[in-house]
């Protein structure tokens, strides 16, 4: 007879080093469930059973929580630099695509906002502002978006959509965020 446990209920084997990379792509995956499910209220601890590792693991790859939450964001800017890259990309497919990813990652908005003075939050900070200029450059040249829009403007805006999203109740995160994109698009329009 086959098991129907979740094959995260069980450690993994210990492979050592060898193992590192496979762990923290499993802690990153599973803080982004445990904390979506449990809010930042989730015990740290519930991050390395839901990966299947030990806590050691946990503390090696993630000394705390901000650490976590800068590794998940970390790979929401990656693919955001990612998604946007193409020519055709418009600041209505980033804000697309930033719905979609606080959506999923609410909890860990708070935590990363605390400090955005810590250097680990600052270089994300950074990345993102590029990737922002990138797509609000080609929208001005194209005449998309109003020669009066700066990149700090639309920065801005995806800080307040991901605030806001974060504190909405889940089931009214559709509505709020098709206000507030209709709020941006009024105010990024051509004058």
């Amino acid at each position: 007879m086959q098991s129907t446990a979740s094959p995260r209920a069980h450690p993994r084997q210990n492979r050592g080093p060898a193992a590192a990379a496979d762990n923290r792509r499993a802690l990153i995956a599973a803080a982004r469930e445990v904390y979506a499910e449990g809010g930042l209220s989730a015990p740290f601890s519930a991050v390395a059973k839901r990966a299947g590792v030990g806590q050691g693991s946990l503390y090696r790859h993630f000394p705390d929580r901000t650490a976590l939450a800068v590794a998940v964001f970390e790979d929401n800017v990656r693919d955001l630099e990612e998604y946007t890259s193409p020519p055709d990309r418009t600041i209505d497919d980033l804000f697309d695509r930033l719905v979609d990813q606080a959506v999923v990652s609410t909890a860990f908005i708070e935590l990363i906002t605390a400090d955005l003075t810590d250097a680990r939050v600052a270089v994300l900070g950074a990345r993102f502002q590029t990737l922002v200029d990138r797509v609000v450059t080609r929208d001005r040249a194209s005449g998309r978006v109003g020669t009066h829009i700066e990149t700090d403007d639309v920065t801005l805006a995806a800080g307040m959509l991901a605030t806001e999203l974060a504190r909405a109740d889940p089931a009214q995160r559709p509505v709020v965020a098709r206000r507030a994109r209709a709020l941006f698009a009024a105010a990024f329009a051509p004058r």
